[in-house]
């Protein structure tokens, strides 16, 4: 598919993440500390959007039953079961703009 534009480094400050779609697709994008990072947006336990829970450093809480991972690789971290990683995608900035590469 390539690469896709998610926004704007200025749409995405330092700490926060925003959800884009793409073909059906929701992606996360975070930006921890002026890097970004991309997972897919749906949380491996109940398919809730990962982007509307919490995001610390660079561990996202799902806001339904705060499952844990790592956005810069998808990795789970933390549930009470264990539960698949999400997938994580390799992001470019050019200029202003944020890529995700599907």
């Amino acid at each position: 598919m390539g690469k896709i534009i998610a926004g704007k480094t200025s749409d995405i400050s330092p700490g926060k993440m925003i959800k884009f779609s793409i073909d059906g697709r929701d992606i996360l994008v975070a930006n921890i500390d002026g890097e970004y990072f991309a997972t897919d947006d749906s949380c491996t336990h109940s398919g809730s959007s990962l982007s509307e829970g919490k995001l610390d450093g660079c561990v996202i809480t799902c806001g339904w039953h705060a499952a844990e991972f790592d956005c810069k690789n998808g990795k789970f971290l933390k549930f009470p079961m264990k539960l698949r990683d999400v997938t994580s995608y390799k992001v470019v900035v050019e200029s202003e703009n944020v890529f995700v590469e599907l």
